[in-house]
C-alpha cells in the first residue's frame, strides 16, 4: 500500500470509513503499528508519562519529541506520523510556532504536527503554521498540557456554555486549516455535533463511538503500564504480567543453573 495522505484522510471520512489512530514512540513498536494497519502514528507528549516517567506532560521537551519522532518515522512505512508539539513550543507565538513545527518535519520525518487548544490565540497560533506548509492536527477538550487550568484530568464540556465554546472553537480551527481534530475527555453528544459539523475528520479519545475515528495510548490497549487504565481504554492485552512472568523465568532459570542449556551454547 502507499503511503497515507491527508487527502485520504478527508475521504474516508466521506465515504464513512473509520480512522484508526495509536501512539508510538520508538521504532520497534511504529513498525508493528504500521505493519498491522493502523492509519496514523501519533509521537504523543504522552511518551513523558508512559516512557520517559514524568508525572504529566508539561516537562517534555523539543529534543526529546524529535529524538523519539525520528526513530517513529524511521518505523513508518505507510502510515502517517504526527508530532506532538510540547508544552511552550509554540505557546509564544507564530513564529517561534512554525520554527518548531518545521524541526519536526525537517528533523523529526513527520508529515504533520498537532497543537492542543481552540482558544483564539491558538487559533491564530494553527493559522500561521497551516500557512507555513505545515499540516496541523488539533486537540480540543480534555488537554493535557492545561491540566493546571482545568485543575486536573477532567470531562470537558458537560455545561452547555463550555460545549458551545467548544464547537465555536473546533470549527475556528477548521477554518485556520487544520486537517483533522482531537476530541478528547467530552460527552459523547457533544463529540457526535462536532463531528457533523465539521467536513475535516475528527480522532475521538474519550469521546464515544460518534467520531470519524478513534486513538489510544498504546501502552494502555496493551496493558503494559502495570496500572489500571482510564475509563475510557479497552485494554486488549496484559503485556506487563506477561513480561513479568518471562523475566521471572528467566531469573529462577539463571539462578537453578538451567540457563544456560547446550541448546543455547555454542
Amino acid at each position: 500500500m502507499a503511503k497515507l495522505t491527508i487527502p485520504k484522510l478527508r475521504e474516508m471520512k466521506a465515504k464513512g470509513e473509520k480512522i484508526t489512530m495509536l501512539t508510538a514512540y520508538d521504532y520497534p513498536t511504529a513498525r508493528l503499528l504500521d505493519q498491522s494497519g493502523i492509519d496514523i502514528l501519533l509521537v504523543g507528549d504522552s511518551l513523558g508519562m508512559v516512557v520517559l516517567g514524568y508525572p504529566n506532560t508539561l516537562p517534555v521537551t523539543m529534543e526529546e519529541m524529535l529524538h523519539h519522532t525520528n526513530a517513529v518515522s524511521r518505523g513508518a512505512k505507510e502510515a502517517l506520523v504526527v508530532g506532538d508539539m510540547p508544552f511552550m513550543s509554540y505557546n509564544l507565538g507564530p513564529l517561534e510556532a512554525i520554527k518548531n513545527a518545521g524541526r519536526f518535519i525537517k528533523e523529526g520525518g513527520a508529515a504533520a504536527v498537532k497543537l492542543e487548544g481552540c482558544g483564539n490565540p491558538m487559533v491564530q497560533i494553527a493559522r500561521a503554521v497551516v500557512e507555513a506548509g505545515i499540516a496541523v492536527m488539533g486537540h480540543i477538550g480534555l488537554t493535557p498540557q492545561f491540566i493546571h487550568q482545568m485543575g486536573g484530568f477532567k470531562i470537558q464540556g458537560r455545561d452547555r456554555d463550555q460545549a458551545e465554546l467548544l464547537l465555536s472553537g473546533a470549527k475556528a480551527l477548521e477554518d485556520a486549516g487544520i486537517f483533522s481534530l482531537v476530541l478528547e475527555g467530552i460527552p459523547k453528544d457533544l463529540a457526535k455535533r462536532i463531528t457533523n459539523t465539521l467536513n475535516i475528520p475528527t480522532i475521538g479519545i474519550g469521546a464515544g463511538g460518534e467520531c470519524d475515528g478513534q486513538v489510544l495510548v498504546t501502552h494502555d490497549l496493551l496493558g503494559l503500564t502495570g496500572q489500571k487504565p482510564p475509563k475510557f481504554v479497552k485494554q486488549y492485552a496484559n503485556l506487563y504480567e506477561a513480561m513479568h512472568e518471562a523475566i521471572r523465568a528467566f531469573k529462577d532459570e539463571v539462578l537453578e543453573g538451567i540457563f544456560p542449556s547446550d541448546e543455547y551454547t555454542y
